[in-house]
């Protein structure tokens, strides 16, 4: 069985993968089709958040927290934090998601959150920040600080 989450709605849904190939799942609370492949793909790396998106992607997400990657490509502990995400997001198993923010080119998201250091990771959990990382920080440390 396959946990994904509805793009819709953000509801958890089990799905089972065999009966997914045989018939389209859909989501119990709102009835939109589930891409259960597309989600564990989606799932396994972070995913990418503009100005435009951060919205959708982030503010109305249910469920799971997310942590919010903010990062530039000139700066020398993002670059070494990145690997560390990925890893932590291909390991997240459903029970949180990783999103990364560039913003040198997303300037109005950097803005709102008060971003004056990178990296700086945000931890949002049902639209609400719960949480602000800055710095460079163990990999153990990261999910410890999404689980509170």
């Amino acid at each position: 069985m396959a946990v994904v989450t509805c793009m819709s709605c953000g509801a958890k849904n089990r799905v089972d993968e065999g009966a997914a190939a045989r018939r389209q799942p859909v989501c119990g609370r709102c009835g939109v089709a589930l891409d259960a492949t597309a989600d564990a793909a989606a799932a396994s790396k972070p995913r990418t958040v503009t100005d435009d998106t951060f919205k959708r992607e982030v503010l109305e997400t249910r469920g799971v927290p997310i942590l919010l990657d903010c990062w530039a490509e000139w700066c020398g502990p993002c670059r070494m934090i990145a690997p560390v995400l990925d890893e932590l997001a291909a390991e997240s198993g459903g029970r949180y998601q990783i999103a990364k923010l560039n913003v040198d080119e997303n300037p109005r998201t950097a803005s709102q959150f008060d971003i004056r250091s990178i990296p700086t990771m945000l931890i949002f959990k049902n639209g609400a920040l719960v949480d602000r990382i800055v710095g460079v920080q163990s990999k153990q440390a990261i999910p410890a600080r999404l689980r509170q």
